[in-house]
């Protein structure tokens, strides 16, 4: 049975944008370890405001360019 995960888009925005880890850091203000947990899948939960935060300093209307759920295989069968 296939698995949902919730995966945050932050490395293609960043290269959408064409702007570093540490500028979305200073234009959202959140901490640029936050970003970086987020950018590399080791968080498990992401703040609605951290959302908010990136979502106004991209100027980002559409809440599915910064986050999605995404299948992965279960890898036990």
């Amino acid at each position: 049975m296939a698995e949902k995960q919730v995966k945050i888009n932050l490395n293609k925005l960043l290269n959408d944008h064409g702007i570093s880890l540490r500028e979305l850091s200073r234009l959202a203000d959140i901490r640029h370890a936050t970003l970086s947990e987020l950018a590399n899948n080791k968080r498990k939960s992401i703040h609605f405001d951290h959302i908010k935060r990136i979502s106004e300093a991209l100027n980002i209307t559409d809440i599915r360019k910064i986050i999605e759920i995404v299948t992965i295989e279960d890898e036990q069968h």
